[in-house]
């Protein structure tokens, strides 16, 4: 069974996050960085993207965003954009296909997405960097 906290309401997988992988590795000082992050949802009202401007997230009435009725509203549209052009990631996609095969499935997927083809360890979305060999490589522009 595989934690929730590792979906964010927004789409964002946040187990290639820069900041999680940093926290997780143990590696924040390493990196030159000062605090790492759990997950979107632990978060909880720091949820830098979504959250802050979205009563149904902020009350707990939906979980994810496809379940709105706006969906996808401009803030995700935003961030989706961003994301897309940066790290060919598209958030609204994720979101189609987490709604499409489930919680379970969609992270195993990410998992198998986000691991590196040379040792197996974890490549980080916003470096392009697998965080235990250094491969450098992003598996979103293949």
């Amino acid at each position: 069974m595989y934690e929730k906290n590792l979906a964010a309401p927004c789409g964002i997988y946040c187990g290639a996050c820069r900041s999680y992988l940093l926290l997780k590795k143990d590696i924040l000082e390493e990196r030159g960085y000062k605090q790492g992050c759990k997950g979107c949802r632990i978060r909880n009202k720091n949820c830098a993207f979504i959250k802050k401007e979205c009563a149904l997230i902020r009350k707990n009435e939906i979980e994810f965003c496809y379940e709105c009725d706006t969906f996808p509203c401009s803030n995700l549209k935003r961030i989706d954009e961003l994301y897309s052009k940066r790290y060919g990631v598209s958030l609204v996609k994720n979101l189609k296909r987490l709604q499409e095969v489930g919680f379970e499935q969609w992270i195993q997927e990410k998992e198998k997405l986000y691991q590196c083809p040379d040792c197996g360890g974890e490549i980080c979305v916003h470096d392009a960097e697998c965080f235990d060999c250094g491969n450098k490589l992003n598996p979103n522009l293949k």
